[in-house]
């Protein structure tokens, strides 16, 4: 019973299957001419909409009363815009051996996203973590990258010659941070009927995000991109996507007990800040990245959400089956 839950629980993520599904009608039946030109519209609007309930939905005196466990806020963050991007870096190695130009150029993005919210949340609470930790320091995550995103990669990818440009700063300040700051705005009005309505919500957030996938798609079987992967260039990918999470992993399951952190906070530390948010690296990969290299662009994060999800599941709950049994103990795999 106990490996039928545990099969349950690292199932394949039915929106992960939705958005496979999007490239697949991507691929058959590609929006072009005018048909593109909607498609396009629609997703800047969409974009710009779910960055409108990301800041409505964020509840500023809770994250602002997080602010109190400071250290652990701290080597989350650390973790996410410093590690990440630093072990990205060198991904550049890898180039032409393992990895294309436009792959590591996506496992470059990957690594500066935010963290995510909801899964974090998720697997922080079946592993007996500090829940109410993991939700400030996912929230602090997805707040600091609308703006430390943009910036992390036109530093990092500066030397492959997709720098940041005065056109891309303008882009995300008016289709992420302009929609993000006129929610927080809202929420006073508006929070209570968001609140009220979180299902219905959450599946018009799935929906932009389906949009924005067979937008970049299309666009990039109109442009030709995928005849530049190979078999082999995708099994690199899969490999870099392993090596990177688990050396995030281990990283932080090192120096999280050596910081002093208790194992509840630990838990928090590992699930918030070994894991990168699809929700947000989809709509800001078609902001800050040419319309036809997108497809491309956002593989590494597909693949990287899905391994990161069938993981810390088995993690999860291996963790929180020995909290239950034995009580509070080092979290360690």
């Amino acid at each position: 019973m106990r490996g039928a839950a545990l099969l349950a629980k690292s199932r394949i993520d039915p929106f992960i299957l939705g958005i496979l599904a999007a490239v697949g009608v991507a691929c058959l039946f590609p929006a072009r001419g005018q048909g593109a030109e909607i498609a396009s519209a629609v997703s800047a609007v969409g974009v710009g909409a779910l960055f409108f309930l990301y800041g409505a939905r964020l509840s500023t005196a809770e994250a602002l009363a997080g602010l109190k466990h400071w250290r652990l806020h701290l080597t989350i963050l650390v973790a996410t815009f410093v590690l990440f991007p630093l072990l990205g870096l060198a991904v550049k190695l890898l180039v032409p051996s393992v990895l294309t130009p436009v792959l590591a150029a996506g496992v470059i993005f990957l690594c500066a996203l935010p963290s995510t919210v909801n899964s974090s949340i998720a697997f922080t609470s079946i592993a007996r973590g500090n829940v109410a930790a993991a939700i400030c320091s996912a929230s602090f995550s997805s707040l600091i990258g609308i703006l430390l995103t943009p910036l992390l990669v036109g530093l990092l990818m500066e030397t492959t010659g997709r720098g940041f440009s005065l056109h891309s700063v303008t882009s995300v300040v008016l289709q992420l941070l302009v929609p993000f700051v006129a929610g927080q705005l809202a929420r006073r009005w508006i929070g209570g009927w968001i609140a009220a309505h979180k299902k219905v919500l959450g599946r018009a957030d799935r929906s932009v995000i389906l949009i924005v996938v067979y937008t970049a798609f299309s666009e990039g079987v109109v442009a030709g991109i995928w005849h530049q992967l190979s078999w082999l260039a995708l099994a690199g990918l899969l490999v870099v996507n392993l090596a990177l999470f688990f050396a995030v992993l281990g990283v932080l399951k090192f120096t999280a007990p050596r910081l002093g952190f208790s194992r509840e906070d630990q838990i928090a530390i590992i699930f918030c800040g070994s894991k990168k948010s699809l929700a947000s690296g989809l709509p800001m990969a078609t902001v800050l990245f040419p319309a036809g290299s997108v497809g491309l662009i956002v593989l590494p994060l597909m693949l990287f959400h899905q391994a990161q999800l069938m993981i810390c599941a088995v993690l999860a709950r291996r963790w929180g089956a020995r909290a239950e049994a034995r009580g509070p103990v080092p979290a360690t795999a």
